[in-house]
């Protein structure tokens, strides 16, 4: 008789427990949900390029995340790059940051295995002046930054991504065809998942999408946030140059009253170029054969066509009395290399602009890279700054699943945004204002940014506060 009645207690009990949810099953957390042609996932990326790419590659090294499932959609087919002598024309100037991440995701030993080249010393003068700054560590013993090639940096995160498989999966010519966000879609709860059409046909939910998807990020629009646009009515025109042998690790940047002009070394023997011009003279260039570019990316060097008068005996004064306070006070000008030829094929152009959303997140949706902020070249900061948006974002959600809260909630995104947002708008602020300081050859302008080049090339705590400031974008 006490036998049936601890047994029928031991059963009530038991249901009870279950009742109250206090009775689970030891189960693997990482799940998948299928409903006829819909899924679910914890964490779903759109869009596949170098900075998507690696932020699945964040968020794959994440143990506290090891149990989540995590998707990135990828439009384009898988590519595998296979390394040549020709270079692309597309490339990233790395900041220590990038590299640091990189490392942390087990991909710059890809990078390294593959090439990229070390900047020693960067030196930027301007063409209406003699004025000129130098950035470069004590003794030009530490890197600046790397120069790497896109499809580089592209390959060495698919490889990595290949070693995920479990862990993060890629979906390939895969694309979002439909986006519907709670609290932005009419017909949805405010606390429902973000529910996502692909091009296969199937449904997606997930508790949150990360845009990666670029400048017309379907993503940022979707979640209806307000974005300014505006173009520079600039082109950048690129390419992969040859110059006579040399101990290439320094970058050249010369400001042009039509826009800077710079060269980034890519191996001993090889540069890539970035000139921004006006419309017309991009086309211009375009137009020219192999010799004639040469000559004029030489001459946009060396020619003194644009000296202002006023202005450069200003700078001359102004140099001989740092000197004389200051003797070591001044940088050794060095004379860039000459061009010897154009990698065929190599050269190309595309617009220019500035594009920035208001806001990177809300409830269940965050912006990385071009999605968030899309700025002008001239630093090379804006890809830095995408993968700083990647480091930021992949440590919040990880806090988020570590203290067991929805890796949607607004709450941790907005430390993400309020973050990433003190960091970008300083930098697109302080771009913008060189872009407009350079693009003018008035002058009273001239002469401003002549002493004021000058002034902080002689101030070495100040030059390396900003090295400083670039290496953590």
């Amino acid at each position: 008789m006490a036998t049936k009645l601890f047994t029928q207690k031991c059963c009530h009990c038991l249901a009870t427990a279950k009742q109250l949810r206090l009775f689970r099953p030891m189960v693997s957390r990482h799940y998948q949900t299928n409903y006829g042609d819909e899924q679910t996932a914890d964490i779903v990326i759109s869009g596949g390029g170098m900075v998507g790419a690696s932020m699945a590659c964040a968020l794959g090294h994440e143990s506290i995340l090891q149990n989540k499932r995590i998707v990135l959609l990828e439009a384009a087919p898988k590519k595998t790059l296979i390394l040549s002598e020709s270079y692309g024309n597309r490339t990233c100037t790395l900041s220590p940051a990038t590299v640091q991440l990189f490392e942390k995701c087990d991909v710059w030993s890809e990078v390294e295995d593959m090439r990229c080249q070390k900047v020693l010393r960067m030196q930027v003068w301007e063409s209406c002046s003699n004025s000129l700054i130098t950035f470069n560590q004590e003794n030009m013993a530490d890197e600046l930054a790397y120069v790497a090639e896109n499809d580089v940096i592209q390959e060495a995160l698919t490889r990595r991504l290949d070693t995920l498989q479990g862990r993060v999966e890629v979906m390939y010519k895969t694309r979002v065809d439909d986006i519907k966000i709670p609290g932005v879609s009419k017909d949805m709860d405010s606390n429902a998942w973000v529910k996502l059409v692909l091009n296969n046909g199937q449904t997606l939910k997930t508790k949150l999408l990360i845009g990666s998807d670029g400048m017309n990020s379907s993503v940022r629009k979707a979640a209806q946030f307000h974005t300014v646009n505006f173009s520079y009515n600039q082109k950048a025109v690129v390419a992969v140059l040859n110059i006579l042998g040399t101990d290439n690790n320094v970058a050249w940047q010369r400001f042009l009253p039509t826009g800077p002009i710079a060269m980034l070394p890519l191996s001993d023997t090889v540069m890539s170029l970035i000139w921004t011009t006006s419309p017309d003279h991009a086309e211009h260039l375009s137009s020219l054969s192999d010799e004639s570019f040469i000559d004029a990316v030489n001459d946009a060097y060396w020619h003194d066509r644009d000296i202002n008068e006023v202005a450069n005996k200003v700078s001359s004064t102004f140099q001989s009395l740092v000197q004389t306070l200051s003797p070591g006070g001044t940088s050794c000008r060095q004379l860039p290399p000459t061009v010897t030829g154009v990698q065929k094929g190599s050269r190309a152009s595309f617009p220019l602009g500035l594009t920035h959303s208001s806001n990177y997140v809300r409830h269940r949706v965050a912006l990385v890279g071009d999605a968030a902020h899309r700025l002008h070249p001239l630093a090379g900061q804006g890809v830095n700054l995408g993968f700083g948006d990647v480091s930021k974002l992949s440590e919040v959600i990880s806090r988020a699943a570590s203290d067991g809260s929805d890796l949607g909630t607004l709450s941790y995104l907005k430390e993400y945004e309020t973050d990433r947002q003190r960091k970008v708008l300083p930098v697109i602020g302080t771009i913008d204002g060189l872009h407009r300081l350079y693009n003018t050859d008035f002058t009273p302008i001239v002469l401003l940014r002549t002493l004021g080049l000058q002034a902080v090339n002689a101030l070495t705590p100040l030059k390396d506060k900003i090295i400083e400031q670039a290496s953590k974008k």
